[in-house]
C-alpha cells in the first residue's frame, strides 16, 4: 500500500493565534529601568516564523531587531526602549503591532497587538493602586458588616422564641387547670388527680407570667372555684 505523505494544514491568512508576552507595557517617566521593556515572542508551532514590529508612533519608541525569525518551539526577545520621555505624552496610549508569517510566504498569518503607556511616577500608580485595593477591602468590610446587621434581628428572633423547657411547663399549667377541682364528685377523673384552687392559682399565675394570660387565667380559675 501506498504511504500517504503528511501534508501541513492550510494557514490561512491572519488567523494564526500569536503568543507575545506581555500584552501591555507601562514605562515611568521617573524610573529609567522601565524605559527598557522586552516583549517576548513564542513560537509553539512545527514550523518557523518570520516577524515584523509596527508601531502607531515610531518616532517615540526605538525596537531593537524590529523584523527577525523564530525557531519551531522556540522563542525571541524584542527589546523596545521609550526614548522621548515628556509630560506630554503621560497617559498617551499607543500601539505596537506584531505580524508573523511562514517564512517561505510574505502574506502575515497572525497579528497580535500592545498597548504602550507612559505614566508620570512608579511610586503614584503604587498609592493608587494601594488607595484602589484600600477602597475594595473597606467595600467588602461593610458589605459583611450590612450582611451580619440584616441577619441580626432574625438571629433574635429566632433565639427568643420559647425553649422546650418553657413549652412543657406551658403544657403542664394548662393540664392543671384542665383537671377537675377538689370537691367536684361528678367526674370521672380519680380523685387523686383533682387539684385544690390553690394549686389551680399557682398553674394560672406561671402560666400568666410565661405567656401573658395570667388575668384571663385567674378568671377560669375563680369560675370553676364557684
Amino acid at each position: 500500500p501506498m504511504q500517504q505523505q503528511k501534508r501541513q494544514p492550510e494557514l490561512v491568512e491572519g488567523n494564526l493565534p500569536v503568543f507575545v508576552f506581555p500584552t501591555e507595557l507601562i514605562f515611568y517617566a521617573d524610573d529609567q529601568s522601565t524605559h527598557k521593556q522586552v516583549l517576548t515572542l513564542y513560537n509553539p508551532y512545527e514550523f518557523a516564523l518570520k516577524f515584523k514590529v509596527l508601531c502607531t508612533t515610531p518616532n517615540k519608541y526605538a525596537v531593537v531587531d524590529a523584523t527577525g525569525a523564530v525557531k519551531p518551539q522556540c522563542c525571541v526577545d524584542i527589546v523596545i526602549r521609550h526614548r522621548d520621555v515628556r509630560a506630554s505624552y503621560y497617559g498617551v496610549m499607543d500601539k505596537f503591532r506584531l505580524q508573523v508569517s511562514e517564512q517561505s510566504q510574505r502574506k502575515a498569518l497572525g497579528k497580535k497587538e500592545i498597548i504602550a503607556t507612559l505614566l508620570p511616577s512608579a511610586k503614584e500608580q503604587q498609592q493608587q493602586k494601594e488607595e484602589e485595593e484600600k477602597r475594595i477591602k473597606e467595600h467588602l468590610t461593610e458589605s459583611v458588616f450590612f450582611e451580619q446587621t440584616l441577619c441580626q434581628p432574625e438571629n433574635r428572633t429566632a433565639s427568643s422564641g420559647p425553649s422546650l423547657l418553657t413549652v412543657f411547663l406551658g403544657i403542664v399549667c394548662i393540664a392543671a387547670l384542665m383537671l377537675p377541682t377538689l370537691g367536684e364528685m361528678e367526674s370521672l377523673v380519680p380523685l387523686y388527680l383533682h387539684l385544690s384552687v390553690n394549686q389551680k392559682l399557682v398553674a394560672a399565675y406561671v402560666l400568666g407570667k410565661y405567656f401573658g394570660f395570667c388575668k384571663c387565667l385567674l378568671a377560669t380559675s375563680v369560675i370553676w372555684e364557684t
